[in-house]
Order: structure tokens, then C-alpha cells, then sequence
């Protein structure tokens, strides 16, 4: 949970500070670097090491100390964080080398990678299929993982007696639900559309929730 904080720390004051000086100052500029900070992410996957956290407190509820050990879960985060990081770095990668033929406009609150492949001034086909491939890979995946934790999750709180309990449970699940649901549901309509189909105003609002919303959320 600290580094899943950490990272949204990290989110919102890369992205905040830069948005407000584009917003309400003359100087609408970012830098290369700058550009470069703000394409990462690894939000997905330390979602899902959360909801298997919640699955063991809540379903393994004895044997949660051994389980969630501090040598398995350092192993869950390096390895969301590894696999996160590497496809931010193919992605901005291929993003980043595409020419712009001196079109350095770009119509975004930041740099989000649709809005930089819609700059692009080449055929943009192959950078695009690659966002959208692994965007199935690890975004529906970790989906997959987390919704499969969350039945259990609601499998066992039907089947408790107590209502202190199921109440408890719903607590304890409650929030990172909806930071799921909000951040999975603006990242598959932006992400996993073959071409990018989302239409400019769709693609700014969107960004705002999992970039700004989700982040508070948490």
C-alpha cells in the first residue's frame, strides 16, 4: 500500500504542476524530458497485487501474515513494477521516434500517447496495433486477476453469518473497488481501440480520471 501511495505521489506531481502552468500561465511549453516522465505508468498491475491482498486478508484471513510475507510481496511489486516499466519504455519509445515534421502542437492537457501518435505526421498503423496489443496483454490480464480475486472476495462475504463481518469486508474493499473500476473502465475505452477512435474532448476528459481522480482516490 506505501509503494502503491509512493507511485501515486509520483503520478500526480508529474502531471499536476505542468497541467496548471499550461492552463493558467502564457507559457504552454513542456520539455523533451518532461514529455518522457509523463508517459509512464504502473498503475494496472499494483492494482492487482492489491486486490490479491484484499483476497488473502479477507479469505485466508489466519494465514495472511504467512502468506503476505514481506519476501513475497516485495517479489509481487518488482515484478508489476518491471513488467509496467518495460512496456512504458517500447511504448514511449516508438512514440517518441515518430516525425512530427515540425508539428509540435500538441491538443492535451499533457503528453498522452494517443495525443502524441495523432501528431505524428507518418502512418501511425504499427505504433498503434503495438499500444493496442499490449494494452490486452496487461491491461486485461491484471483485469482478469482482479476480478477473479474480487469473486472469491464476494463468495466469502455472502457467506458469512455476521453482519459485523460482511460489513468489515465491504470496508476493507470499498474504495479499491471503485479506484478499479473508475481506472480500468477510462483506460480500456482509451487504450483498447484499435486506430484510437476516441475523439479528442473524450480522450482529455478520460485522462483526467485515472491521471488526477483515481490518484486522490487512493
Amino acid at each position: 500500500k506505501n509503494l502503491q501511495n509512493f507511485l501515486d505521489l509520483c503520478f500526480t506531481t508529474s502531471i499536476i504542476p505542468q497541467m496548471l502552468v499550461n492552463l493558467w500561465g502564457p507559457d504552454k511549453t513542456i520539455s523533451y524530458v518532461g514529455c518522457v516522465i509523463l508517459l509512464g505508468s504502473t498503475e494496472c498491475l499494483l492494482l492487482t497485487v492489491m486486490s490479491y491482498d484484499r483476497f488473502t486478508a479477507i479469505c485466508k484471513a489466519l494465514h495472511y501474515v504467512v502468506i503476505m510475507n514481506p519476501h513475497l510481496c516485495l517479489k509481487m511489486i518488482i515484478m508489476g513494477w518491471g513488467i509496467c516499466l518495460t512496456s512504458s519504455v517500447v511504448l514511449c519509445t516508438f512514440t517518441l521516434d515518430l516525425p512530427r515534421c515540425r508539428n509540435n502542437l500538441l491538443d492535451h492537457f499533457l503528453c498522452e500517447l494517443p495525443a502524441m501518435v495523432k501528431i505524428a505526421c507518418t502512418d501511425t498503423t504499427t505504433v498503434e496495433m503495438s499500444v493496442f496489443a499490449i494494452g490486452i496483454v496487461i491491461v486485461l490480464i491484471s483485469l482478469l486477476l482482479s476480478l477473479t480475486s474480487y469473486g472469491y472476495i464476494a463468495q466469502a462475504v455472502l457467506r458469512m453469518k455476521s453482519k459485523a463481518g460482511q460489513r468489515k469486508a465491504i470496508n476493507i474493499c470499498g474504495s479499491h473497488l471503485t479506484v478499479v473500476s473508475i481506472f480500468y473502465g477510462t483506460v480500456i475505452y482509451m487504450y483498447l481501440q484499435p486506430g484510437n477512435r476516441a475523439s479528442k474532448d473524450q480522450g482529455k476528459f478520460l485522462t483526467l480520471f485515472y491521471t488526477i481522480i483515481i490518484p486522490s482516490l487512493n
